[in-house]
């Protein structure tokens, strides 16, 4: 009887976590929904900030700021961002990994690193490996607002135009989609030059773009003072777009993480629903051959 109600019991808690992974699925879904449309919404915005920069580019402007400017790199920053809770599968596990590769390569090379680690897991995880973090955040949790966001862009565009930091590198999870999301290092800072896509052809006439940013673009007072404008705007854009895939890419892990957990907890329901049926016929058919044997015994 015993083994019987051991089981039992054990069912019964299963089909509890069952409840909570399945609650757990359901929200990590809803909110994956809503910050997929933010990140799709960014992602457009900041692919027409690079489509204006290539016009720019297309018009014949010399493309000079600050920010483009390529040196050797002496000072690193590096920014990871990672979660504030767990169960999500491998997913602030992967980041944590992709930083640590990161950070041991500027350590090979005599680089002196500037780490800023957003998210709880990421902190304690890199805390308990012995490396110092100039800066920790935890207030960014499935819905990253810009007006956060963009304090820490800007203090890295001023470090970067001081000469305090010779490059910025960002560890994330890239969002390509529902069945994809990659831990990546993305370089922000120098800036990539806009691409003129459209020079003079063969014949020496202007390509489409160059065609397109004189047909479309008046530049007031000059190409110059817009790319002061657009260059930092471009930069917090991408930045605030690597918040956002990080976002998107936490919730689809838990999501998948709790669908499988759900799965799981169902499939070990059936086996403990088994067992108890066999230890329960075993028990009653002990039970019936005792009273056989009672009855065997009263005869004689």
């Amino acid at each position: 009887m015993a083994k019987a109600r051991a089981l039992d019991r054990r069912r019964k808690s299963v089909r509890n976590i069952r409840k909570i992974t399945r609650t757990m699925e359901l929200i990590a879904t809803a909110r994956f929904k809503k910050a997929m449309d933010r990140s799709i919404a960014a992602r457009d915005y900041t692919k027409q900030l690079a489509k204006i920069l290539e016009n720019i580019a297309g018009a014949g402007a010399d493309v000079v700021h600050p920010l483009l400017d390529v040196r050797p790199t002496e000072r690193a920053a590096v920014l990871v961002l990672t979660g504030n809770r767990g169960l999500c599968g491998g997913y602030n596990s992967n980041v944590v990994r992709q930083s640590v590769a990161l950070l041991g390569q500027w350590k090979s090379e005599h680089v002196d690193a500037d780490l800023a680690v957003s998210g709880k897991r990421g902190i304690s995880a890199l805390k308990f490996r012995g490396y110092d973090m100039a800066e920790r955040y935890t207030n960014f949790e499935d819905k990253p607002e810009f007006d956060a966001v963009a304090p820490i862009g800007r203090a890295y565009l001023e470090a970067y135009a001081a000469k305090k930091i010779d490059r910025l590198d960002v560890v994330y999870t890239k969002f390509h989609s529902i069945a994809r999301q990659e831990a990546v290092t993305e370089t922000l800072l120098p800036l990539k030059p806009p691409e003129a896509t459209g020079g003079p052809d063969a014949t020496g006439k202007a390509g489409p773009a160059a065609s397109l940013a004189s047909n479309e673009y008046d530049f007031y007072p000059s190409a110059e003072s817009i790319l002061e404008e657009i260059l930092p705007a471009s930069f917090l854009s991408r930045l605030f777009k690597c918040f956002l895939d990080a976002a998107v890419s936490e919730q689809v892990a838990r999501m998948v993480a709790m669908k499988a957990a759900t799965e799981n907890a169902g499939g070990l329901i059936k086996s403990l629903s088994r067992q108890y049926n066999r230890a329960r016929q075993s028990q009653i058919t002990g039970e019936i051959m005792e009273i056989l044997g009672g009855v065997e015994a009263l005869k004689k």
